[in-house]
């Protein structure tokens, strides 16, 4: 994993509790966007930690240059509560997820083995603010919302539909009378057939195609 934030304490922090798992590793930390990009290029790292706000090349930028090749390492972005809006461009530019960064140490390492793992994570405390506050700003076009999701079996749509109101693969399976494994096999097509790469990016898109509106994901 690779640690990015402006701030040394904070990365150094975050790579002694990474660094305390026997099955994950830092193997590189950065200061700014830039060497971010670059590290991600060169050191193999399967995750990057990416803070937003940071001199020179923000997270921003970073993230949409690291996520751009589609073998590329996967983004976890950190954030606080007056970065929503800035989030949420992570994620449309290519982010797995994003954390706080007061979450506890065994919020991060749970997030960075799911990312890890080539799914999604979006932190519940803030996951329905930060999707009914931004992802109704930018609905597709009809005609447009109509040719992608037109991509999909009606199966398939139901689960988005579901992920996208923030069901496990479980909770769906549970919800449609079949099995988890029948449902990763329907979310691993339409994430295929949409060119996603995880549940994250399944989510705003059924916002910004209108299949859902704000006030769909469920609170636990």
């Amino acid at each position: 994993m690779i640690v990015v934030d402006d701030q040394a304490v904070v990365r150094a922090g975050f790579a002694a509790i990474v660094d305390a798992e026997p099955d994950l590793t830092v193997v590189a930390e950065a200061g700014d966007g830039a060497t971010a990009v670059s590290l991600a290029a060169s050191v193999g790292a399967d995750v990057v930690l990416m803070d937003i706000r940071m001199p020179g090349m923000d997270g921003l930028t970073a993230t949409r240059l690291i996520t751009a090749p589609p073998d590329g390492p996967r983004v976890l972005v950190l954030t606080t509560f007056d970065l929503d809006e800035y989030v949420y461009e992570a994620l449309r530019a290519g982010a797995s997820g994003f954390l706080l960064k007061d979450a506890r140490p065994e919020e991060l390492l749970t997030a960075v083995r799911v990312v890890a793992s080539g799914d999604g994570i979006l932190a519940p405390a803030v996951t329905r603010r930060l999707i009914d506050s931004f992802a109704r700003r930018v609905p597709l076009p009809p005609s447009m919302a109509s040719g992608v999701l037109g991509r999909l079996t009606q199966r398939e749509r139901e689960v988005l539909l579901k992920i996208a109101s923030g069901l496990s693969n479980a909770e769906i399976g549970a919800e449609l009378g079949v099995t988890t494994g029948t449902v990763k096999s329907h979310v691993n097509a339409l994430l295929s057939k949409l060119g996603l790469r995880d549940r994250v990016q399944a989510t705003i898109l059924a916002y910004e195609s209108g299949l859902v509106g704000p006030g769909a994901v469920r609170q636990r």
